[in-house]
């Protein structure tokens, strides 16, 4: 069964991936701290999501991370 993912874990996702492209660019203390803090907040709301429908954690964080970094045309 494909894990349906939500609107907010993707948008989560996407707010860590460009945090961490910021801290590409230019790796600073704030930066790093900016994406410290996206990321915890993903991986909050993925263990939360997880345990809400059941599924390993590690299982629903691959296929957001897959969902937003390798998009499918639809």
């Amino acid at each position: 069964m494909a894990i349906e993912l939500t609107d907010e874990l993707i948008q989560l996702q996407q707010a860590s991936d460009d945090a961490w492209a910021v801290v590409r660019e230019a790796p600073t203390d704030e930066a790093y701290a900016a994406w410290r803090d996206r990321a915890a907040e993903v991986q909050a709301a993925v263990t939360a999501y997880a345990a809400e429908i059941g599924e390993p954690r590690n299982k629903v964080e691959a296929t957001l991370k897959s969902r937003v970094r390798r998009p499918v045309a639809e």
